[in-house]
């Protein structure tokens, strides 16, 4: 979790392939509206969220339903939001968190994405840095910040890496 640019989806995809399981972009579960007002740099609302925070929880549930572990790039970017995806303390959260400059520059430099960079001043605004997350500076690469996510689960005893002996 964390604002746009900080680097969800590279991370998330890193993960999933180490834990082996599928891996899912929060992005896709947009209503074609929400997507619209961010490629027009309007932020969106808690009431703008809420469906697709909704359709995504449904999902949730479904690969839950069906035994499949999933790591999910996704803003959650406040508590209650987190909340509603996690209503029973069901997932695990990982906060991507990193300076503004570096946001900034990461989200000028990405080609192809309807999220207006205009917006991380709003997403900074809206973003409730959580307090039981598992909390990871974005300055490392990707596979640096990925395999410091997996020793903080697996100090948690949430993962236990295959040891060789």
């Amino acid at each position: 979790m964390g604002v746009s640019g900080c680097g969800k989806t590279t991370v998330g995809e890193l993960l999933a392939e180490r834990l082996g399981c599928a891996f899912s972009d929060a992005d896709d579960f947009h209503p074609a509206a929400n997507v619209e007002k961010m490629r027009a740099g309007i932020p969106l609302s808690d009431d703008d969220r809420r469906p697709w925070l909704q359709a995504l929880r449904r999902a949730i549930e479904g690969w839950q339903a069906a035994g499949e572990s999933r790591v999910i790039a996704c803003s959650a970017l406040k508590a209650a939001y987190r909340d509603l995806l996690s209503p029973h303390d069901d997932a695990i959260f990982v906060f991507l968190k990193g300076s503004t400059e570096t946001i900034a520059a990461r989200l000028e430099a990405r080609k192809g994405h309807y999220m207006n960079p205009g917006l991380l001043a709003s997403q900074l605004a809206t973003l409730e840095e959580p307090t039981d997350a598992i909390a990871v500076n974005i300055a490392p690469p990707p596979a640096a910040i990925a395999d410091k996510i997996m020793a903080r689960l697996d100090a948690r005893g949430l993962y236990q890496e295959k040891r060789r002996t």
